[in-house]
């Protein structure tokens, strides 16, 4: 099918009001139709009650042209929205423009948002679940700049940075992102002095039982653990190094059983290490909490490599913040034209995500990774110019899509450099990746079992009793060697006294205190005074 025949050219039939034609944005038009505009527009009642200039469609649209030519002025960007309508109107001068956005305010712009944010990818779209899982992630992003002005400084307030005050005020945007297509299914965003988990939180109304949550190190505390457990989802979620939990349980594969608040979840301690092509060799630690406690159909190395889709959604990022919005400060000078702004680049980004996964559906086999979004955004922008809206499937950017697909992702590493001109310190910690990208020729995961150094208890009877049991030592240290003790004989209330005298500690009114602050933690559970079992039944070796 050639490009002639698949798409209808805008503008020339259709709504008879020339006023309404640059309501358009080329073959997006498809995944945002005027009906479902016009529906938006009238919930929030700022449809115009006369026929006006620049109708209240019309200014959704311009909104959205604004998100796909960020560094272009209003009039350039309205010049391409109507240059390939026939009878367009009449060239409004800037203050017309700015009014209408004004007129719209952001409440239309998010409601578009949320009708259109959601996963992407079928179930069976390569790279798109584990599993039955359909594989999510959390994140956030500190780098978009606004202008410098009074009302922005107002709600945003200024950054501090490393030699005084950040040149612009910042916006925190935070997003749940589908990993194998890098859609969005949801996204908030405001002042960077509130913490990543608070706006995470306002997302977890989008998450559910048919999936499986991802991320970093920032979202480890045990309040927010809880409240993703709660949605019914399972999570896999990197600990800080600084973290010790407790092992409760000693798996066959070497992860261990805990609990963080009054989550039960499973720890998998492991070392990546990469060779590059060069030779050289850069290891990691990597501590990883789970809610997948069966290592049988979970094995804990193809945890460990599944979350490397983590780092999809920082992809989302590079080409929501540097493709589309090219490195640029926002436009707005309040907040009401920030809000809306940046609800119509998430809206754009969204709609150029869909055309991508459409087109790389049609080949199945293909991998999401493999679109291009910059051929994407810049076949969009040819298609608004042109007005054209295809009629297929796969229009002019889907084909464009496949015709240039990437190849497919290399391994391969570098070191993370912080963007900064200068810093008050004369040298910065040693880096162990390689200054220049090197490809990684072999990536091995070694699990990091967990300690099994023997209690050492004091009671010979109960000693041989576990030793013929078969059971494994848990840990070492106080805490570790209490819980493998108390596992040894489930059924059994403990007194402080009586654990300190089996492992042999002499301060019992210290240790007392402990085993309280344990229980108090969860770790243990507390029937009578100074009376405790083990919280779980979980025996050393499950």
């Amino acid at each position: 099918m050639s490009d002639q025949s698949a798409t209808v050219a805008l503008g020339q039939s259709g709504d008879d009001d020339s006023r309404l034609a640059p309501a358009h944005l080329g073959e997006l038009t498809r995944y945002l139709p005027v009906e479902l505009v016009d529906a938006v527009l009238e919930e929030h009642q700022v449809s115009e009650r006369r026929r006006r200039l620049l109708p209240s469609r019309v200014g959704v649209y311009f909104v959205l042209a604004l998100a796909l030519f960020s560094s272009l002025g209003y009039l350039r960007v309205w010049d391409k929205l109507t240059g390939g309508l026939t009878g367009s109107s009449v060239r409004p001068c800037e203050k017309a423009l700015r009014c209408l956005r004004r007129r719209l305010g952001p409440a239309p712009l998010k409601s578009l948002f949320d009708v259109v944010a959601g996963p992407l990818g079928q179930p069976t779209t390569s790279g798109v679940s584990y599993r039955h899982w359909r594989t999510v992630a959390f994140d956030g992003c500190s780098a978009i700049k606004v202008p410098d002005c009074e009302r922005n400084r107002a709600w945003l307030g200024k950054v501090q940075a490393r030699l005084g005050w950040a040149g612009y005020p910042m916006l925190r945007l935070m997003t749940l992102c589908e990993t194998g297509t890098r859609g969005l299914l949801g996204a908030v965003f405001g002042p960077t002095n509130e913490y990543e988990t608070g706006y995470a939180r306002r997302l977890l109304p989008l998450v559910d039982n048919t999936m499986l949550v991802l991320a970093d190190r920032g979202f480890d505390a045990d309040d927010f653990l809880g409240d993703v457990s709660a949605t019914g989802a399972q999570m896999l979620i990197r600990v800080t190094a600084r973290r010790r939990p407790a092992i409760l349980a000693v798996l066959t594969d070497g992860s261990y059983l805990t609990r963080l608040g009054q989550l039960k979840l499973r720890v998998i301690d492991a070392t990546i290490t990469m060779t590059s092509d060069t030779g050289e060799k850069v290891s990691e630690h990597y501590r990883l909490a789970t809610t997948l406690l069966d290592p049988h159909h979970d094995p804990a190395e193809r945890l460990v490599r599944l979350y490397h889709e983590r780092w999809e959604v920082e992809s989302a990022y590079y080409a929501l913040r540097h493709t589309l919005q090219d490195g640029l400060v926002l436009r707005s000078q309040d907040r009401p034209g920030l809000e809306q702004e940046l609800w119509g680049q998430l809206i754009v980004y969204q709609l150029l995500r869909t055309a991508m996964v459409d087109a790389v559906e049609s080949q199945p086999g293909t991998d999401p990774d493999r679109a291009s979004f910059t051929i994407a955004l810049e076949t969009a922008r040819n298609q608004m110019v042109l007005a054209r809206m295809a009629d297929g499937l796969v229009g002019p950017i889907g084909r464009a899509v496949l015709n240039e697909l990437l190849p497919a992702r290399r391994l391969r590493t570098s070191a993370r450099s912080v963007k900064a001109g200068r810093t008050r310190y004369p040298t910065r910690p040693t880096e162990p990746r390689p200054r220049s990208t090197r490809s990684v020729s072999a990536l091995t995961v070694a699990l990091r079992a967990a300690t099994t150094a023997p209690p050492e208890p004091t009671d010979t009877c109960g000693d041989q009793r576990r030793a013929a049991a078969g059971l494994r030592p848990m840990g070492s240290g106080n805490r570790n060697r209490v819980f493998h003790l108390m596992a040894s004989e489930p059924g059994r209330a403990w007194r402080p006294r009586q654990v300190a005298t089996a492992l042999g500690i002499h301060n019992a009114a210290s240790f007392a205190t402990q085993m309280n602050q344990w229980a108090t933690e969860g770790l243990l559970k507390k029937i009578a005074y100074g009376t405790y079992t083990l919280a779980d039944p979980w025996l050393p070796t499950t």
